[in-house]
């Protein structure tokens, strides 16, 4: 019974994301009745809760401010609501703690940061008991000093659970040590280390598990064979190589 229920469930999400989304938008609104919320399947990666992120207001922009706020051991940001895929709508300038999100970039990683939800929290200041603003989001973009790797800008969406947004989700890897390929000698070539998903913001997977145990010389795994919850819509074309055991030729042309 519940398995019918969530099949045609499903079946109204895609058919209201066609009617909704534009394939050039970034981010999409979808009526999703509040009974019928999608949630994450048994078999499937499920996030840790949300950390909570602390911010500020920040009343001026420009490179003068952003080097101030720097200094002060900020980091500026921007907050934005996605309309019809565009940045731009209910944006507010913030600055957040640049020790945080430091701890939080090198702990999860940027590809792995920029794909999990957080709570961020609006404060008049960092040690305020007062809210201006509670919201769930999304960190979209974050700019790296190219030298250094220190953070210098992160732009934050607001991701409420009607918002379909595009992730570049991240792949882990596993079964390396039982692939029969990689046991012969051949060598992994990863071609992907994210895919492209149009996502509920209520089922964001963390990452999406890559098996390798079956893959012999020169098999292959594209983006059509990764197994994600039904409601993600995969972005790019479904025969997108993602990786490839190589090598076995060569070793056979030696041993001859």
């Amino acid at each position: 019974m519940y398995h019918r229920q969530f099949l045609t469930r499903t079946r109204l999400f895609h058919h209201h994301l066609r009617r909704n989304f534009n394939h050039s938008a970034a981010a999409a609104i979808l009526p999703i009745d509040p009974e019928a919320r999608l949630t994450y399947l048994d078999g499937f990666p499920r996030p840790q809760p949300a950390e909570t992120i602390h911010a500020v207001p920040r009343a001026e922009s420009g490179s003068s401010i952003s080097v101030k706020e720097r200094k002060s051991g900020r980091i500026p940001s921007i907050l934005f609501e996605q309309k019809d895929g565009q940045f731009g709508g209910n944006k507010r300038l913030i600055s957040v703690q640049g020790n945080q999100i430091k701890k939080l970039v090198n702990s999860f990683g940027c590809s792995f940061f920029l794909s999990r939800l957080f709570d961020l929290e609006v404060k008049p200041a960092f040690d305020s008991p007062q809210i201006i603003e509670s919201v769930r989001v999304l960190p979209r973009l974050i700019q790296l000093h190219p030298s250094s790797d220190a953070v210098l800008n992160v732009t934050f969406i607001r991701a409420p659970s009607d918002a379909l947004l595009k992730i570049d989700v991240p792949l882990k890897f596993r079964g390396e040590d039982v692939s029969p390929g990689l046991r012969k000698g051949s060598y992994l070539n990863i071609i992907k280390r994210t895919v492209k998903y149009l996502c509920p913001a209520d089922i964001i997977p963390p990452y999406i598990e890559v098996d390798l145990s079956e893959l012999d010389a020169g098999d292959k795994m594209v983006t059509g064979d990764l197994k994600v919850h039904p409601a993600l819509k995969l972005i790019p074309s479904k025969d997108e190589p993602i990786v490839k055991i190589m090598g076995a030729r060569i070793t056979e042309q030696k041993k001859k």
